[in-house]
């Protein structure tokens, strides 16, 4: 069953993972033994009070990692009271640009990226913070989807735009289409030994709030539509010329474009195979009040341009972007948003028939496996 399997895989991830801080092992609880409740840190409150810039300061652990165990320590888990969470997530948003504003991330505000999902990839997200966890994440929707883990060039929590730039061959390990400007979060660095640098367990935890699984799922299918509108006619990417980085010559040219579109289509199906979970774990008795309560957070439909676009725009501004009108089907049937979004996309462009059915295979398939085994 896809809700027992994505139930399990959660909370065996969350049960694995150990952060391992200066070389020694610190156990992150995974929730509160006690009803009560803890006041959120007064520091805490002052920043949400503060400017952005100041968050930011807060927050980032430096190049180094120097300040990460300062910067967890500032970060509660467990139950907040009050609006205690609701304010630990405006707190997030302001250090890591992630208010819609569509400008670009500084490497500061990525660092701070790093060090929130390293924090809370096994600890419990305080009940209310969600939105705000989830928010950020959506800020950075391509380097939060396209990641890549374990990566031997990764040696930095987060990298300058200068350094994410793509190679001779229009090729960058943060994938395609990307802001000259934008910094990213690196999650292919690992800090200090910690066994597991996926998103997969943060995510679905954040999936299991209504307003939070709204926004990234939101975020995807955002993201879908930017993806595609910027490809050929071909369904390739345009600024990909292996011809011109020597190693490249013989990669197929829809290799990278079919690897992306797995990652979204395993995302979105992941985020699919958690909500039907919620049930299973008896986290509601009534599935359809969640589904309800997503589609008013809910922003609309999204559809990519009828023409090529050739705009590299900030990643900040990809989840933001304007809807194309209301949802159309049913929000909950993942792979019919995906087809819909495909089906408009080829319509538009020409794209050919044969084209056109590799992508929704390659974005079917990788969302059923995902729904399937509980992968997200």
């Amino acid at each position: 069953m896809p809700g027992w399997l994505c139930r399990h895989r959660v909370l065996a991830s969350a049960i694995a993972l150990v952060l391992v801080a200066g070389g020694v092992a610190v156990p992150l609880a995974l929730g509160a033994a006690e009803d009560s409740c803890n006041e959120l840190p007064a520091r805490l409150r002052e920043l949400a009070e503060g400017s952005a810039p100041s968050a930011t300061r807060a927050l980032d652990p430096r190049e180094d990692m120097s300040r990460f165990d300062a910067v967890r320590a500032l970060l509660p888990a467990g139950d907040l009271c009050g609006d205690g969470g609701r304010v630990l997530g405006r707190v997030v948003d302001a250090a890591t640009g992630a208010d819609g504003s569509g400008r670009a991330h500084t490497t500061a505000q990525a660092r701070v990226v790093y060090a929130v999902t390293a924090a809370y990839r096994a600890a419990e997200v305080p009940r209310g913070a969600e939105p705000g966890l989830a928010r950020m994440l959506a800020g950075y929707v391509a380097d939060t989807t396209l990641v890549v883990l374990d990566d031997p060039d990764a040696n930095t929590p987060a990298v300058p735009a200068s350094l994410a730039a793509p190679d001779e061959a229009g090729w960058s390990r943060f994938g395609p289409f990307l802001s000259p400007a934008d910094a990213h979060p690196d999650f292919g660095f690992t800090y200090s030994g910690a066994l597991d640098t996926g998103l997969g367990p943060l995510f679905g935890r954040l999936a299991r709030d209504p307003e939070a699984f709204a926004v990234l799922y939101d975020a995807e299918r955002a993201f879908l539509a930017h993806y595609l509108e910027r490809l050929t006619r071909l369904g390739t990417d345009p600024d990909y010329h292996p011809e011109k980085e020597k190693g490249e010559q013989k990669t197929p040219v829809t290799l990278g474009v079919d690897n992306d579109l797995r990652d979204i289509g395993s995302r979105i199906g992941g985020l699919l195979c958690t909500r039907e979970s919620i049930a299973d774990d008896g986290d509601t008795d009534d599935l359809a009040s969640f589904d309800a309560a997503v589609r008013r957070h809910t922003r609309g439909a999204y559809r990519a341009a009828p023409r090529q676009v050739a705009g590299r725009p900030p990643m900040g501004s990809i989840a933001g972007r304007p809807v194309s009108g209301p949802v159309q089907g049913d929000l909950m049937d993942g792979r019919y948003q995906i087809t819909a979004t495909v089906d408009a996309w080829a319509a538009a462009r020409g794209v050919s028939a044969e084209r056109a059915s590799v992508i929704r295979r390659v974005l079917g398939g990788a969302y059923e496996g995902a729904f399937e085994d509980g992968s997200i």
